[in-house]
């Protein structure tokens, strides 16, 4: 991602394909081999707070990605799976999502810096998660609520200052009265 000062930040993130759960593992103008492997502890410990066991990581072959890194999920029983070079498709679910989070969210933001499009991310990744339909899993949500109300008037919340509008029934409070 470029920034407004044509600064160009790199971001990692991870996709859950059963639930396309995303996981924004963080943004830096700098990935070392160090700050990459922190980020996969870091997903880890995430995963293992919510009891989550995953058996495979699907990556690239960058080169940003060290051995350090396949070894913090390797420890952890997950098979590493490299897709071939220079074949992004095969990466679909990945390049799928670049895509929404370019088309519905960075391409109409002017990014200024880290600290703005990890906001940015983490906003829109909120909605990806718990309020954008997923054509592909029978238009759930990755992360359902089940206090999501059915009935009641539709309302709804800008998210990203308007950029993308999200609509919801808004349930009914019945008030009795006693008397």
């Amino acid at each position: 991602m470029e920034t407004i000062g044509l600064k160009t930040i790199y971001v990692l993130f991870f996709i859950e394909l059963g639930t396309r759960r995303v996981h924004l593992a963080g943004c830096t103008a700098k990935p070392n081999t160090i700050w990459v492997t922190q980020q996969a502890r870091q997903l880890i410990w995430e995963l293992e707070e919510e009891s989550q066991d995953k058996a495979y990581l699907i990556r690239d072959n960058d080169k940003k990605f060290p051995s350090s890194f396949d070894t913090v999920f390797t420890s952890k029983g997950i098979e590493i799976v490299k897709t071939p070079y220079q074949v992004p498709q095969v990466n679909a679910f990945a390049e799928r999502w670049i895509r929404s989070v370019r088309g519905e969210c960075l391409d109409h933001i002017l990014i200024v810096n880290e600290r703005h499009l990890r906001r940015v991310l983490q906003e829109y990744i909120a909605y990806y998660n718990q309020a954008r339909p997923h054509q592909g899993i029978c238009q759930r949500f990755p992360i359902s609520d089940p206090k999501r109300s059915t009935e009641g008037p539709v309302r709804r919340r800008n998210i990203l200052g308007g950029i993308i509008h999200d609509y919801f029934r808004q349930p009914s409070i019945l008030v009795s009265s006693s008397g």
